[in-house]
């Protein structure tokens, strides 16, 4: 078994002071893989202390010098990425290949598109031609929590990091403990790249531990949390008492608007994006909205693109989805599938229980429900698992209120030849992201949602101003 109990505190792998032991288990046999240690509040102040320490001098290191070490880290990010990529895999699921391919390939994007946005950005300008003494300065919001989660480990870990190093923050990064492991390495990478002494900070915690400690520091001034939506009001409140800045990153509950005229993809495509790491995305679209004179061939087309997809050990090589993270979760989506039979949806493929062959391990069965109606529990929460709920829709009208009438507003999808259509779509659509015709957003964009999908931007200069103040200068003199 792995044992990692450090943590990683002003530039240095330290014992915690006051930790506890915790099994990370591996989802795909449901035993033990590693042992780490949750913090306590000694550890917190620890690490918020070195952040704080460190504050000042990382402030007025130029930008390009925090640029530069941003390069260097992804140089030895790519030089690890074998062991990245297995790391991610035992400790959350991720079948291998696609380990190796999105999940390690997510956070080497997100450096390169930081490096990008970073080399162009004016951190000092002018207000404008009619204000010749008045300038805009950027500068660093302060220290920084980033709460992770297990499901995406490197793009989040990646986006957040990399922003706020750039922006010329300090950090305390605590990953999720149910997949720590990535984390750590990447610590090893971001010692290996040279940041200074508490630029950087690693504590290992639960969210009632650690993650709630960070969010009430006095000495803590912005939290950036990717999870749960009720994780996310519980942060809202408890960092409310010292008025930081709170950047959110929340669940979804995407709409993939599917037209009579959709392109003759545009179903698998649907299917296969939920069914894409075992449902366990924010952004996945699991409500499929079919206009009514294809409901019947769309439902039978789905169903039988559900049922080829096969499930396994994250550990084997190959294209199929993994099991889901942890035991809690899988009780979870068992007992949301059964509440949509309960509820009249119709079960057009999958179910409760462990897939054909599979008596261990955390496996789902790709499931699709159909004729689900939007006051049905499935249509309404965000199961995170490999579930599609298909409804019906007779209007495009009707189908952008049934999109939007949700709590949530991350991602929705739209399937569609008719340019204008999809053009009055994306403006009626209430959510942070639309994408159309299987067109993924383009390097660099924004990733972000509305309503209790969350606040801010993460990625691209979007990313890196979330870290930023903003101050106005007049009266500046010109050198």
């Amino acid at each position: 078994m792995i044992e990692k109990r450090k943590f990683y505190i002003n530039g240095s792998w330290v014992d915690p002071i006051e930790g506890r032991d915790h099994h990370v288990i591996d989802p795909s046999t449901e035993e033990p893989c590693a042992v780490i240690s949750l913090g306590g509040q000694a550890d917190t102040d620890a690490a918020v202390a070195a952040a704080k320490d460190a504050f000042h001098e990382w402030m007025f290191t130029p930008p390009a010098d925090r640029i530069a070490l941003v390069e260097k880290l992804l140089d030895v990010y790519k030089s690890r990425s074998e062991e990245m990529a297995q790391a991610m895999s035992m400790e959350m699921g991720a079948p291998i290949d696609m380990a190796r391919s999105s999940q390690v390939g997510a956070g080497a994007s997100h450096i390169k598109n930081f490096l990008t946005a970073a080399r162009s950005f004016e951190f000092e300008r002018p207000l404008g031609g009619h204000a010749p003494n008045d300038r805009i300065i950027y500068e660093p919001v302060g220290v920084c929590a980033l709460i992770t989660p297990w499901n995406w480990p490197m793009n989040q870990v990646t986006l957040k990091v990399c922003a706020a190093a750039i922006a010329g923050c300090t950090m305390v990064l605590k990953p999720s403990e149910e997949s720590p492991l990535n984390a750590l390495l990447f610590a090893e990478m971001m010692d290996a790249a040279g940041f200074p002494k508490g630029v950087f900070n690693l504590v290992n915690g639960d969210g009632a531990g650690v993650g709630s400690q960070l969010s009430a520091h006095e000495d803590v001034d912005m939290v950036s949390f990717t999870g749960s939506t009720r994780a996310g009001k519980l942060i809202s409140k408890s960092a409310a008492d010292t008025l930081k800045r709170v950047h959110l990153e929340l669940g979804g509950k995407g709409a993939n608007l599917i037209f009579a005229d959709a392109d003759d993809q545009a179903v698998k495509r649907g299917v296969l994006h939920m069914m894409n790491n075992t449902g366990q995305s924010c952004n996945a679209p699991s409500r499929m909205m079919v206009e009514a004179p294809i409901y019947d061939d769309v439902v039978e087309q789905a169903g039988e693109v559900a049922s080829q997809v096969s499930v396994g050990p994250a550990s084997a090589e190959g294209r199929h989805i993994g099991p889901v993270v942890n035991a809690t979760q899988w009780q979870k989506i068992q007992d949301l599938i059964q509440k949509g039979i309960d509820e009249g949806a119709r079960l057009v493929t999958g179910g409760t229980g462990r897939p054909e062959g599979l008596n261990k391990g955390f496996y789902v069965r790709p499931t699709v429900f159909a004729d689900v109606t939007n006051d049905m529990t499935i249509a309404r929460e965000e199961i995170f698992g490999p579930v599609l709920s298909i409804m019906r829709f007779d209007t495009e009208e009707e189908a952008v209120r049934i999109a939007n009438d949700t709590p949530y507003g991350l991602t929705n999808y739209v399937q569609s030849q008719d340019g204008a259509r999809r053009n009055r779509l994306a403006r009626h659509l209430r959510s942070g992201m639309v994408e159309m015709n299987g067109q993924s957003r383009s390097a660099g964009s924004p990733f972000g949602g509305m309503k209790q999908s969350g606040n801010g931007r993460e990625g691209g200069v979007w990313g890196i101003e979330d870290f930023l103040e903003v101050k106005s200068v007049s009266g500046w003199s010109p050198e």
